[in-house]
């Protein structure tokens, strides 16, 4: 009796999920779907966290319905540019259009006169590239400073 009755509940849970699915294709809220076809949100959740197939098959719906909503959206998008909707004409526009795209433009007062580094700046600057792995690490650098203080040390100590 309790395997008859196992059986029965698994067999409509079953034709629920299947109805949900479709649900879901035509109306991608699960809220929704969830009423229309009689399951609470919370059987749906545990029902999607246990079953991979049935959370494999409702995100699939889920993506279907979005498009069908998207194409009605957009169907009635072009009925109301039709109708020479000032509103949806410029939504179009700004969104299919580059000239009309919402940009930022940034304007700043540069120097244009070429800047000489000192031998240090060049030093630290190649350092830093190569620190970053923008330069090959092929010969050591010592800034000029250095290598001149280095020099006098030498001559000192001889």
């Amino acid at each position: 009796m309790e395997n008859k009755t196992a059986q029965t509940i698994e067999t409509r849970q079953q034709k629920e999920k299947q109805l949900l699915i479709e649900q879901v294709k035509k109306t991608p809220i699960i809220q929704v779907a969830c009423e229309k076809v009689g399951v609470g949100r919370a059987t749906f959740y545990r029902w999607k966290k246990e079953d991979k197939e049935f959370a494999l098959q409702i995100e699939l719906a889920l993506e279907e319905g979005s498009s069908l909503v998207n194409d009605m959206a957009e169907s009635q998008l072009m009925a109301a540019i039709r109708e020479q909707n000032l509103t949806a004409i410029i939504f179009w526009l700004k969104h299919h259009h580059p000239a009309y795209a919402n940009r930022v433009e940034i304007t700043t007062k540069t120097k244009r006169e070429e800047e000489i580094l000192s031998p240090e700046q060049e030093a630290v600057l190649k350092k830093a590239l190569q620190l970053a792995s923008l330069l090959p690490d092929t010969e050591p650098i010592i800034p000029a400073e250095e290598n001149k203080t280095q020099t006098k040390e030498e001559e000192q100590n001889e």
